[in-house]
């Protein structure tokens, strides 16, 4: 029989996410996994088949329950939990530590160990680490735990401490208790929400010839937040060579942010717990089938899974077992649940080895929040055209192919009135500005852009969708600050509060900027400070940029922001550095203002909601070889402009006309 063994094949960029591999005695698992509680040897409403069916790598069994029933005699008679159950996989064994924890009134605590009696036949037992290791030796688990002392995560700091000096105790007692098993043995890092505690535990544990180390003590009691920190401070304690395995969590956003922390494996009942109790994990939330909304429902569990309780039953077919009490539905949605489980764990690898984990993890992090889709609980009598979500003067609109966007009530104007507005929003500025290869010139220089407006970010997102694309794929990038301005955040409030119909919001970085006005990515490469209030006085505080994503409203609606002066001012505060300006305005008057503040400009990309774009630079040296001079207007155009179109500027004098056009034609663009 193979020993154990733990490879990493890759870690995420911008992330602790790591994806490995390990070899037990009965088979290879690939990480991160979740192991899927089969406490007596079975997971409730699943037969082996259908855990092998569902994806299952490895199962997790209870020591505790085991010892009481049914004992030890029975796996040395049968050889172990693999034959005992017909499961060819690994399994892992919890030590019961846990569940001596679990009944604070009905056992007896001391060095030896812990003293109970059954809840089978009122037998008193002793779990001590050596009975522990005894009794996972005879089930033949591929991994085996050793006995800990778990305490509440708000215990006092003088209990953790004597519970994490009892479990290093009883540590030392398991390795001496494994003798010459080739099972694996995993310590446990225990020291409740005491980051010093939770520190002596790692650096004694990690010197002992452990094959893994378990991070113990967690989901008993502390916040989510408190969860995630101290998750994160141990995985940065346990060497990148030993698998991580936090025990007991949990939720599937729990699991997500455990991966995003350095964790390699997972336990938890609730797919099948939550199951018995008529609940489904999905990619639309979570959902109660015991609701009566679903009653009439045809559609399946999930439309994006492909579970054979997906492919061949209805929301209304679960519905109805669960309230009529059929077993069936427990079954059915227990096994959803845990391919559901696997499928996420599969994402969630395939994304690490790709690179592209830190897009993937942003994504999901909104979408596995989600609560049951369906409001209210039951279904409305008589379908009415709800009232469109508005905040201030702005308003959610619907448009074609299933896409939405902002308006602004009293100009009428939407934001991004495209089918596809993030599609466009890639079009129109990143390709166009070509901002792949800015990024990937590797200069420690930082790139600054001036994102105006903010509006509902979707400029802002293409942006950073493709500083983190990059930087997943070839692991750096050219450092790039980002000031975005904005006199009004209503509208990103308002998209915010609807992921579903903006789901390029499903990042941290726009909802960050709500609330503290700057946001920065964990690799330290990519920042974004927010500028609110009047733009023109606001842009004095950014630093000079290289690139400029115009975006305001039309002339019609913010005139001041389309005029000379302002360009001007922005040409100013460049301070002499080859700027680029785009915008999807091609307006006569707007390409008048930046020619009239000494920019260079030219005709654009086309897009489906703007038609032509214009592009725009200020001069230097290099002008002449600028990727956009070929697509700069020509003397052709300014004849035309001063014969033909120069009349119809009818808020001009018969001089003003006169001057400006003797202005263009000096200009550098022209006069050549």
């Amino acid at each position: 029989m193979a020993k154990f063994s733990f490879s990493l094949e890759r870690r995420a960029t911008g992330s602790k996410a790591r994806a490995g591999r390990m070899h037990t005695m009965h088979g290879e698992i690939k990480t991160p996994v979740f192991m899927p509680v089969g406490t007596q040897a079975s997971v409730k409403g699943l037969t082996v088949e259908g855990l092998v069916d569902a994806g299952s790598q490895i199962i997790l069994a209870n020591t505790y329950h085991l010892l009481l029933r049914p004992g030890i005699e029975v796996f040395k008679k049968f050889g172990g939990i693999h034959s005992f159950m017909n499961w060819k996989g690994p399994v892992l064994t919890d030590s019961g530590g846990f569940q001596i924890f679990s009944l604070p009134h009905a056992r007896a605590m001391n060095e030896e160990g812990a003293t109970f009696q059954s809840y089978v036949d009122g037998k008193t037992f002793l779990l001590s680490p050596e009975t522990s290791i005894e009794m996972q030796r005879a089930i033949g688990s591929d991994i085996m735990m050793v006995l800990d002392q778990c305490i509440p995560s708000k215990a006092d700091f003088d209990q953790a401490k004597r519970a994490v000096e009892l479990t290093h105790r009883w540590a030392v007692r398991s390795l001496e208790a494994r003798g010459d098993s080739p099972q694996a043995l995993f310590g446990i890092i225990q020291g409740a929400c005491f980051p010093e505690l939770r520190e002596l535990s790692s650096e004694f544990l990690k010197k002992l010839p452990f094959d893994g180390l378990a991070i113990g003590g967690l989901a008993v009691g502390e916040t989510q937040q408190e969860r995630y920190e101290f998750t994160g401070l141990v995985t940065d304690l346990i060497p990148d060579s030993l698998p991580r395995y936090l025990m007991g969590v949990g939720t599937p956003l729990d699991i997500l942010e455990a991966v995003h922390r350095g964790v390699d494996m997972f336990d938890c009942i609730m797919p099948s717990q939550l199951a018995h109790r008529g609940v489904a994990f999905t990619s639309h939330g979570m959902i109660h089938f015991r609701r009566q909304v679903y009653k009439m429902s045809e559609k399946p569990i999930d439309s994006r899974c492909s579970c054979h309780a997906c492919r061949n039953y209805s929301r209304a077919y679960l519905h109805h077992l669960i309230k009529a009490g059929e077993i069936l539905g427990n079954e059915l949605l227990t096994f959803h649940n845990v391919h559901y489980y696997h499928r996420l764990m599969h994402e969630i690898r395939e994304n690490i080895l790709a690179g592209t984990f830190w897009s993937f993890y942003e994504a999901m992090k909104s979408e596995l929040d989600r609560k049951d889709e369906q409001n209210p609980g039951v279904p409305p009598r008589v379908k009415s055209s709800p009232k469109p979500a508005r905040l201030g003067d702005y308003e959610i609109v619907d448009l074609e192919e299933g896409t939405s966007s902002i308006r602004q009530i009293s100009s009428g104007e939407i934001f991004i009135s495209a089918s596809q507005p993030e599609k466009d929003a890639v079009k129109l500025y990143i390709e166009q500005a070509r901002l792949n290869q800015k990024l990937l010139n590797f200069s420690e220089e930082p790139l600054i852009i001036w994102d105006i407006w903010l509006g509902a970010a979707t400029n802002l997102m293409a942006i950073i969708n493709c500083s983190e694309e990059l930087l997943s794929h070839y692991g750096k990038l050219r450092p790039i600050h980002i000031f975005t301005f904005e006199k009004d955040l209503d509208p990103l409030k308002l998209a915010c509060k609807d992921p579903n119909r903006f789901p390029h919001l499903r990042h941290s970085a726009p909802h960050k900027l709500l609330t503290q006005d700057e946001w920065n990515h964990p690799s330290g490469l990519i920042s974004i400070q927010m500028l609110d209030g009047d733009i023109r006085v606001s842009m004095a505080r950014a630093a000079p940029p290289h690139l400029i994503f115009y975006d305001p409203f039309s002339p019609d609606s913010e005139t001041e922001l389309w005029q000379s002066d302002t360009f001007a001012t922005i040409k100013r505060l460049c301070n002499g550095r080859p700027t680029e300006l785009i915008t999807s305005i091609n307006s006569i008057e707007a390409r008048l203002a930046l020619l009239s503040a000494g920019f260079m400009v030219g005709r654009g990309v086309s897009t489906s909601f703007s038609g032509e774009s214009t592009v725009a630079y200020l001069p230097n040296k290099t002008s002449a070889n600028h990727p956009w001079s070929s697509a700069l207007l020509n003397r052709d155009w300014l004849k035309n402009f001063c014969q033909n179109q120069l009349p119809f500027q009818n808020h001009l004098s018969e001089e003003d006309k006169t001057d400006l056009c003797h202005k263009l034609r000096n200009h550098p663009q022209f006069n050549f």
